[in-house]
């Protein structure tokens, strides 16, 4: 073997070495950065017991309500809320007729603040959230309606009760982005006994206010009652 081959071996191996070496690096997963604590926050929450109906076609209106009812225990399926719903011409539309059939069961319609971690509390306190998202460019595709029903901060995604999936995750990027072209709808429906976490007053007082007019005066009577007992 030539000398100056000889050489060149050692440093050629070292090389070698070297490059898979940085290659095994490189195919590691890669850290997960722990998210910045917020005070009484879960890093990670799944209801795991919230009802799922399976939604053939968007935008799942009948779906999304029926399983939120359930999880009220109202005993209901999409097609016994479908003729409350009827077929509205635009997406808030829709969001009306959701929030009045849900009303005529006797619960509240509480609506959240249009920030991610406002929904995240209610999640971690137990409440799955009714939210209308659409994905895909602003022109493009069409409302959809689903719960909402967990979250990883370290990850950084939500997981939905949505179309065909009952686990659904979505980036949290993706899904403020697709919450936001729906004008960041989200409600709570609830009990009228139901405070929500960190109720906002006022919020919870117009919402019973909306249930003592839909016929429910009763109902909007106890939900007044339970801001005085909290």
């Amino acid at each position: 073997m030539p000398l100056n081959l000889v050489r060149r071996f050692p440093r050629t191996c070292l090389a070698l070495g070297l490059a898979l070496s940085l290659t095994a690096c490189s195919s590691k997963p890669p850290r997960l950065i722990p998210p910045a604590p917020i005070a009484g926050l879960p890093d990670k929450v799944e209801l795991g017991g919230v009802p799922f109906f399976r939604s053939v076609q968007p935008p799942g209106a009948e779906e999304a309500l029926a399983a939120a009812l359930r999880q009220q225990n109202i005993a209901v399926t999409p097609g016994m809320v479908e003729p409350a719903l009827g077929h509205p011409a635009s997406p808030a539309r829709m969001n009306d007729a959701m929030a009045n059939a849900a009303r005529q069961y006797g619960l509240l319609v509480y609506p959240l603040e249009p920030r991610l971690e406002a929904l995240m509390f209610q999640v971690a306190a137990g409440y799955p959230v009714l939210v209308a998202y659409r994905p895909g460019p602003m022109l493009m595709g069409e409302a959809r309606y689903a719960l909402l029903v967990g979250f990883d901060r370290f990850h950084k995604e939500v997981v939905l009760r949505a179309g065909q999936q009952r686990r659904l995750r979505l980036d949290m990027s993706d899904f403020n982005s697709a919450w936001g072209r729906e004008g960041n709808w989200a409600v709570l429906l609830q009990k009228p006994s139901q405070l929500p976490a960190r109720v906002d007053v006022q919020r919870w007082r117009d919402a019973a206010a909306q249930l003592g007019q839909a016929g429910q005066e009763q109902a909007a009577a106890k939900a007044l009652e339970a801001l005085k007992q909290r």
